[in-house]
Formats: C-alpha cells, structure tokens, sequence
C-alpha cells in the first residue's frame, strides 16, 4: 500500500472524533514507567482513511510557552483511562525523538522517520494492523453544532 493520503492537525480540520468519550486531546501522557510526560495537544489523522495515527505530545515549558512538541505513533499507546494516555517508552525515549517540524509535514520521509524511531512499522506498509484500541474509531464529518 502506497502513502497516498497526507496526515492533517485534527484540531485543524472539519473532522472530529465520533464519541467524544474516545478524544484524547487534553488528557496526560504518561511513560512506561508511570511518570507524566506532557500533555496530548492534538491528533495527526490520515486525511484519506481517517484514522488517528500520531499523538501530538506538549512537554515542558510554563504557561504554554517555551514548551516542545513530538510525536507519537498510535501504535505506541498501551492503555487510556478517562485522564491518561499511556505511552509504552521512556520518558528518555520520548524526549529523545525529533521535536515536531510543521514545515517538513508534507514529506514521507518525515514520517518514515518518526515511525522508525519507535520501531513501529509506518502505516502504508505492508501487513500494517491497525491498533485495535484505543482508537479503533473513525473521525467524522465535524457537526456544525459541535465544537471540536
């Protein structure tokens, strides 16, 4: 399977998660070792297939500013409650990914390597399985009554 779709901010687009009980953005993230890592800011969706595939992590910084952004595959997650997002690496290993480069967005090879980096196999690949849970659910067409 080709990378054909691009992947888009959620929050930036007219898409918006189905069951607003499954939106992770705003929740904590927490590492393998239970330890706060930052806070999920946003969700990189494929425009196409219109699933979740990155986790746009928030770390650091006071009052929202001087902070840092990563991303994180999906495939990276290991559990959600109603407050958390747990992410099956090291705090170490989170910071140590490269920090999140709107201008290298569009390129393939921008996201080869953030998959790469978490030894996660890129979507468009063959034999890629979806995660099952927990984001198994499709965006949807954002309703006009219904804030993001």
């Amino acid at each position: 399977m080709a990378c054909t779709s691009r992947l888009i901010r959620l929050g930036d687009s007219g898409l918006t998660v189905a069951d607003p009980a499954e939106d992770v953005r705003g929740r904590k993230a927490v590492d393998r070792d239970g330890e706060e890592i930052g806070k999920i800011d946003d969700l990189f969706v494929d425009e196409q297939e219109r699933r979740v595939r990155f986790l746009e992590l928030q770390s650091g910084g006071f009052l929202g500013l001087g902070g840092e952004t990563r991303l994180v595959p999906v495939d990276a997650v290991t559990d959600i409650d109603d407050d958390h997002v747990y992410v099956g690496e090291s705090r170490e290993r989170i910071h140590g990914s490269r920090p999140y480069e709107p201008s290298l967005a569009e390129e393939r090879s921008y996201w080869e390597e953030a998959y790469g980096y978490y030894g996660a196999a890129p979507y468009w690949g063959l034999g890629y399985a979806y995660p099952l849970y927990p984001f198994a659910r499709r965006p949807t067409e954002r309703e006009p009554d219904r804030p993001a």
